[in-house]
């Protein structure tokens, strides 16, 4: 029934035809480049936000500093809801992907303030931690690293004094990609000898972003036993299309890209809570939810025709082989860890857009997190056969 429903309604409804005009920038060759981020929620607004949510919320929205990141700026985390089940979702681990934020805003909001039988179920078969925006400094500087030199490293860790840094730091920008900062050993401190050479590597917890974020995972494990759920929300390029439509994407979703799927993930038999099968199942249900919005790539009604798809994974083809095994991701390091994990990517950086389609766009990720926690809350996804996931078109 869920095989025959995605394939219906990605055929039907996500990839209708469209003209150029109806799918915003079809062409991709004038796409207004950089522009003002005043139309996002910067990090004072944040706060503002989050607490003016937390205070008409009667209580049921808590919100919570989980660390600071190297500049001083608070991260904030917000916790709604009562049940057993463990939800947590971030944004804005790369500081120029902001959809994320402004859906959890809302859903935050949403679940706070309604009394509607969907809010009351949620909040009170799950407990949601979102973090909205987890890299700050990165956030505020609009631009995918956190700001972090190495020469400051050093003086935080002076036990890698001589050591080169790991490959997910940017002479550049000097700061580190977080979002390969993590290890499925939580425990985990910096050494020169655990510096990763490449993406096969877990990350070092040099940040304070990703040890903060490890911190909050460990402390909702030990309350409940276990984080059921790790949604990461981000962007991808503009362009993307699907191999099977041609369409362009408007969201691809993924499970965690750990190991080769044809060998059967040797480099991770010490990991047995590994659940590729469940992130898959939650995967799905952020599809389901994103296709029942009705509005998502519908020609008719948005400017974005292209839908929802599977984001790019291990795949052999004309004699090229393509792992994606990125060990030292946050969703690899909590899935390793048992928590079944999602990977959002959105069409086109904050940049990339104006207000108009941002804003389809944000509707398009807060429908797949309400599908992900309706489905979690009536542990309907439980039953979902996660191979239909597979029945997605694919993009690359």
């Amino acid at each position: 029934m869920v095989s025959t429903t995605v394939a219906t309604l990605c055929a039907v409804t996500l990839f209708a035809p469209s003209s150029s005009a109806e799918n915003g920038n079809a062409d991709c060759k004038n796409l207004p480049g950089e522009r003002s981020v005043s139309g996002w929620t910067n990090y004072e607004e944040l706060g503002k936000r989050l607490a003016q949510i937390e205070a008409t919320s009667h209580g049921r929205v808590d919100v919570d500093v989980i660390g600071e990141s190297h500049r001083g700026r608070e991260i904030y985390a917000a916790r709604v809801g009562t049940g057993d089940r463990v939800l947590l979702i971030t944004s804005e681990i790369h500081g120029n992907e902001k959809t994320g934020t402004e859906a959890l805003l809302q859903m935050l909001k949403t679940l706070g303030s309604s009394g509607s039988p969907q809010a009351k179920a949620i909040r009170e078969n799950l407990t949601i931690v979102a973090v909205p925006k987890f890299n700050p400094d990165g956030a505020e500087l609009n631009r995918r690293q956190n700001d972090f030199p190495w020469s400051e490293v050093v003086q935080k860790f002076p036990q890698l004094a001589g050591t080169n840094a790991p490959y997910y730091y940017s002479n550049g920008a000097q700061g580190f990609d977080i979002n390969r900062d993590f290890s499925a050993d939580l425990t985990a401190e910096p050494s020169p000898g655990t510096r990763p050479t490449n993406e096969t590597l877990p990350g070092m917890y040099l940040t304070n972003e990703s040890r903060a974020l490890r911190d909050l995972y460990v402390d909702l494990r030990n309350e409940f036993g276990k984080v059921d759920a790790y949604v990461d929300l981000h962007h991808m390029g503009p362009c993307s299309q699907n191999n099977d439509t041609e369409q362009y994407v408007t969201v691809s979703l993924d499970y965690p890209p750990l190991g080769s799927e044809v060998d059967g993930n040797p480099r991770y038999a010490d990991w047995p809570l590994l659940d590729q099968d469940g992130s898959r199942r939650h995967a799905l249900a952020a599809a389901l939810g994103m296709i029942n919005h009705g509005g998502n790539g519908n020609a008719q009604t948005s400017p974005f025709a292209g839908g929802v798809s599977r984001y790019v994974h291990y795949q052999v083809a004309d004699g090229y082989s393509f792992d994606r095994d990125y060990a030292g991701q946050a969703r690899s390091a909590f899935a390793l860890n048992g928590s079944a994990t999602v990977l959002f990517e959105v069409r086109g950086q904050s940049h990339a857009w104006g207000q108009k389609q941002n804003g389809v766009l944000t509707q398009v990720v807060l429908a797949g997190l309400f599908g992900i926690a309706d489905r979690m809350a009536d542990k309907s996804v439980d039953n979902l056969d996660g191979d239909h996931f597979f029945d997605l078109p694919k993009y690359w």
